[in-house]
């Protein structure tokens, strides 16, 4: 059989015709995010998993970083943005890693807490005693600090030992001997809370309502994509729209990222409130953000975390919450 072949030029027109047809594919902007095992920080996930991050344009690539590192990451490059306690903006900025916080992810209603041993009733007896706490600059750190300043001693009373959330939990847990107290959150706080003979819980958020966790990216990247920005707020938003609609579902897909079954992940979840957009509106303009990012940054001051407040008030930017 004698097939005439198609002629090159023929060819190369089919070809660009085809490519002319096709539908245009927008290119997604490329971001990557730190965050850690907190279930605060949940719904980031969640939005990156069901595919609401892709669906807003972007291509999402979440990194587990331990807080105390966290920074050290934004100003490497390796990530863009982050999630993270307010005050914890305010220790970053401080020392010279510049980000600003676009919205607020979460508000701990009894999600972190001390645990202490057996014989220790009240947080003033923590004087001379030794806590497990994450490094100064952290949530949990900062969280002791707040809770001995509130029960007049600071951590200057206290020996403190530096243990991630989870192995401070898991020290209480195993009844690590020279350890008094640990600060943790959840889901490793709800590991204490199914073992009381490990430890009482003696304060948690719901008592000294301090912890809160917003998203920031570094200016650079805000000022280059601002699209991006306001996409990864959209996405934050839907997931949180997605746990409401779809509770059962999001649950698993959240608790698998942190080994949890959607069971314990929702048991875990019950001591946070993730924020809306309306919630978030509110705590950025009547002057929550404000008074709070003041009075923690005194705490911080005081503490000796850092050496000189930063300018409070270009810690955030509203624009993308609209």
């Amino acid at each position: 059989m004698n097939l005439n072949p198609i002629p090159k030029t023929l060819s190369v027109a089919i070809a660009a015709m085809t490519l002319l047809a096709a539908p245009a594919q927008a290119q997604e902007t490329k971001v990557a995010v730190a965050i850690s095992g907190w279930t605060g920080f949940a719904p980031l996930t969640l939005a990156r998993e069901a595919g609401l991050f892709k669906k807003q344009g972007l291509d999402v690539t979440i990194k587990k970083i331990p807080q105390k590192d966290r920074h050290l990451a934004i100003a490497s490059g390796d990530v863009q943005c982050a999630a993270t306690t307010v005050e914890t903006w305010i220790v970053w900025n401080a020392n010279g890693v510049a980000t600003t916080q676009i919205f607020q992810l979460d508000k701990s209603y009894g999600a972190d807490g001390m645990v202490v041993k057996p014989g220790i009733t009240k947080i003033a007896d923590l004087k001379g005693k030794t806590v497990a706490a994450s490094a100064p600059g952290t949530a949990p750190y900062f969280t002791l600090a707040w809770m001995l300043k509130k029960n007049g001693l600071s951590v200057k009373d206290v020996k403190v030992v530096n243990l991630e959330p989870q192995a401070a939990a898991n020290a209480m847990i195993a009844g690590t001997d020279g350890i008094d107290a640990a600060m943790t959150y959840e889901p490793y706080l709800g590991a204490v809370r199914a073992k009381p003979e490990a430890g009482k819980i003696i304060a948690t958020t719901l008592d000294y309502p301090m912890i809160m966790d917003t998203f920031g990216c570094t200016p650079k990247f805000l000022a280059e994509n601002p699209k991006a920005a306001k996409a990864l707020a959209d996405g934050y938003f839907d997931a949180v729209a997605m746990i409401k609609a779809e509770p059962k579902k999001s649950f698993e897909i959240m608790g698998a990222d942190v080994k949890q079954t959607g069971e314990a992940f929702e048991k875990s979840q019950a001591y946070l409130r993730w924020q809306d957009r309306e919630a978030n509106q509110r705590f950025f303009t009547t002057g929550e953000h404000a008074e709070f990012s003041k009075e923690a940054a005194g705490l911080l001051l005081e503490a000796g975390i850092i050496k000189a407040v930063p300018d409070l008030t270009k810690l955030a930017d509203t624009q993308f919450l609209k």
